[in-house]
């Protein structure tokens, strides 16, 4: 079965290993040189046309061990908290010891994904793209994983007066560095995780930063308790398996415990389980320095300043920085129904699966914002989505998946207040372990405490890493103990 995997990010790579693990025969076409997808860096604004980037000094909010593959620990000499640098590192670690590197076509441009003329009868796909040599190439494919990613299409939104403002005007997509802004009066607008450290880290070169929100925001720091990872507190199914008004109460607790949130101006609106929390070490230290200033949102712009909603005015400003969020889009397909985003939002089954195709051979990957690492969960989806293609686990009825789309909706919309960047959020643990009673790998910790009753209170009160679904059901692992100690 010939699979076409579009993109060589993370979801790239983990797709071409699953679909090596289960017989299947890859040909990822990744339009860059180099794998890496969104943890590549480059100082050139654009230099990566239609995909995303990091800024040169982005370091991971996860650690390593909570980030890294199941059956592919991180290296111990790296540190917890991973610079963009050691993510790509490790990546390309990944794809040589599982030799996936020539699976993978460099300088591919994919143009277009079609239903073939069979495709109600096959299920299969025609995929067009220019190769590195410029030439056309259209391929026939048994089925696609489509994994370019959800963070290549800036969303910049309509502010009265900005087509006036004369200064510097930017996306927090094309943000590379300070370099350019020194002795600036910069204004950054939003308050999730791009928008605290690019403010934070203009507050130490720039004349004066502004940071303009409307909702405030949860932070927490990248280290808890005697220094340890905050995920490896938090990621735990102990923790997860708590009721919710304690598990709020011990995660305010903890935030507040750092500094007050309200003397700081940042006390959101919605509680701490609503929305994901801003993980930044730095923050609390520079509004108190006065180097970063809170502001309200924008009510106008005007030549050479902006006016917020409560009358405050600022003059002299330099630049504005939109850390405003992406819009979800697959410019390759241009027959829409295929996969059709309506209010930044795809319905997939599971995140993964259109539901409205004759056959289940068109995968979305890596299509969510989870509250913990990214990886684990990409992985899960691949391993899923090429057991599907492979025949050895089925997908319920259109209706059944119609129904399981429409309910979780609802339950997002219960848990995380509406917006249009919370559309693809999912919790991390409870959404793995979805993933993994699908494909059969879901830790049984009954079983596993007769068996192991230590490796079973490691795994209910411990960080739920990757590995803990690699103990048992298919892709069993027999390392996966030793990382889980």
């Amino acid at each position: 079965m010939k699979v076409a995997i579009i993109g060589a990010g993370v979801s790239g790579l983990v797709s071409i290993k699953c679909c090596l693990d289960e017989g299947l025969e890859p040909v990822c076409l990744e339009k860059c040189s180099n794998i890496g997808g969104l943890w590549k860096f480059s100082h050139e604004e654009g230099s990566y046309s239609g995909s995303g980037s990091v800024y040169e000094s982005t370091v991971i909010n996860t650690s390593k061990e909570m980030t890294c593959f199941s059956d592919f620990p991180a290296p111990k000499h790296f540190p917890p908290f991973m610079p963009h640098g050691d993510v790509v590192k490790y990546l390309q670690m990944y794809a040589k010891h599982f030799d996936l590197l020539k699976y993978i076509h460099f300088n591919a441009t994919v143009l277009e994904i079609s239903r073939t003329s069979n495709h109600r009868e096959t299920g299969q796909w025609k995929v067009s793209f220019v190769n590195w040599e410029g030439k056309k190439i259209e391929s026939i494919f048994d089925a696609v994983m489509i994994c370019n990613g959800h963070l290549s299409k800036p969303f910049f939104p309509t502010f009265n007066g900005l087509d006036r403002f004369e200064g510097r005007k930017i996306h927090s997509h094309d943000y590379k560095s300070y370099r350019g802004f020194e002795d600036k009066a910069v204004l950054v607008i939003g308050l999730g995780n791009s928008a605290a450290d690019i403010a934070v880290e203009l507050s130490r070169h720039a004349s004066q930063v502004y940071l303009s929100t409307h909702r405030g925001a949860w932070v927490i720091s990248r280290l808890e308790k005697r220094g340890l990872p905050w995920d490896q507190h938090v990621e735990t199914r102990f923790f997860q398996n708590l009721p919710s008004k304690i598990k709020e109460w011990l995660a305010v607790r903890s935030a507040q415990k750092r500094f007050d949130h309200e003397t700081y101006g940042l006390l959101p609106h919605h509680g701490i389980l609503n929305a994901p929390t801003v993980i930044s070490d730095d923050l609390p230290l520079r509004i108190a320095t006065g180097t970063i200033k809170l502001q309200p949102g924008v009510s106008h712009f005007t030549k050479n300043g902006v006016v917020f909603t409560d009358g405050t005015r600022l003059d002299n400003l330099d630049a504005v920085i939109a850390c405003t969020g992406y819009d979800i889009c697959f410019e390759f397909l241009q027959d829409k129904y295929i996969l059709p985003v309506e209010d930044n939002q795809v319905s997939l089954y599971k995140q993964v699966f259109p539901p409205h195709h004759p056959k289940s051979t068109l995968a979305v990957m890596g299509l969510i914002q989870s509250s913990g690492a990214f990886f684990p969960a990409a992985e899960l989806q691949a391993r899923w989505v090429t057991r599907v293609f492979k025949g050895l686990a089925r997908l319920p009825s259109k209706e059944f998946m119609l129904h399981n789309i429409g309910l979780e909706k609802r339950m997002l919309r219960q848990i995380f207040y509406a917006s249009r960047r919370l559309t693809i959020q999912v919790s991390s643990i409870p959404y793995k372990d979805q993933l993994a009673d699908l494909i059969g790998c879901k830790p049984d910790l009954t079983r596993l405490f007769f068996r192991d009753p230590l490796l079973a209170f490691k795994c209910f009160f411990g960080p739920c890493c990757a590995a803990q679904y690699r103990l048992m059901g298919p892709g069993a692992w027999p390392g996966a103990k030793g990382v889980i100690e």
